[in-house]
């Protein structure tokens, strides 16, 4: 693999200094800045391989540039904050964060989940990849076209990220109706050494039924089997 590249956002230069350097000697290539609105243009002109995004910053919230940039790019996202409280680690997640790390936090820790996510990438683009040679397939008014890594329901075209697309066709939907355990999806998905907060497939689920499901709070086609995981029906069970 290419040198990886990382946005090191943060407004506190000590931070960045120490982070910045240490990135480096690891064999990163690292581009630091201090202000939430130009992280998010460097990241739209840079595109990095991977985010470490402060939460309290000038210009622009981290969780804000962290929202704007989901909606627009697969890109991992790694906040840091000095919050401990719940809330704000679910307030990330729901926004389109990959994982949190709360400050203080040691360079040891940070680094086994920065290569952890990018590990993820690498095994995500591979399960896609993997299913290009598939034949379209129907599952109620949805059309998968493995192929074109597309999918439609009734005629209109759902806009999916990588990971949803991963977790929806290549684990849900080969599962063929049965459960796939939470924990399984984490392994298979996000990778076995993945270290971020396990409710992140919870938040991808209800993301996946915003898109897919005539009415996300009943749900027909994504199911959760409470305290297992989830299933996706089978098209035999639709007709």
């Amino acid at each position: 693999m290419d040198q990886c590249s990382i946005l090191l956002a943060d407004d506190d230069e000590m931070i960045v200094d120490v982070l910045q350097h240490q990135l480096e000697r690891e064999g990163f290539q690292v581009i630091a800045t201090g202000n939430g609105a130009e992280a998010l243009a460097i990241a739209r002109t840079r595109q990095p391989d991977l985010v470490l995004l402060d939460v309290m910053m000038p210009g622009m919230q981290g969780w804000e540039v962290c929202r704007t940039l989901r909606s627009e790019s697969d890109v991992p996202i790694l906040m840091l904050t000095a919050r401990g409280e719940e809330l704000d680690r679910v307030l990330g997640l729901e926004l389109g964060a990959d994982d949190y790390i709360v400050k203080p936090f040691s360079f040891r820790e940070l680094l086994a989940r920065i290569r952890a996510n990018l590990r993820r990438v690498v095994l995500t683009a591979r399960s896609a990849a993997a299913s290009d040679d598939e034949k379209p397939e129907q599952l109620g008014a949805l059309a998968i076209d493995r192929r074109r890594h597309q999918i439609t329901r009734q005629g209109d075209i759902v806009s999916l990220t990588q990971r949803e697309y991963a977790l929806l066709l290549v684990k849900l939907l080969d599962a063929d109706g049965a459960v796939v355990r939470r924990g399984d999806l984490l392994d298979q998905v996000w990778g076995e050494e993945w270290v971020g907060d396990p409710r992140t497939v919870d938040v991808h689920m209800r993301w996946l039924r915003e898109k897919l499901e005539e009415e996300p709070g009943a749900p027909q086609l994504l199911l959760t089997v409470r305290g297992v995981g989830y299933r996706l029906v089978s098209a035999n069970e639709l007709r």
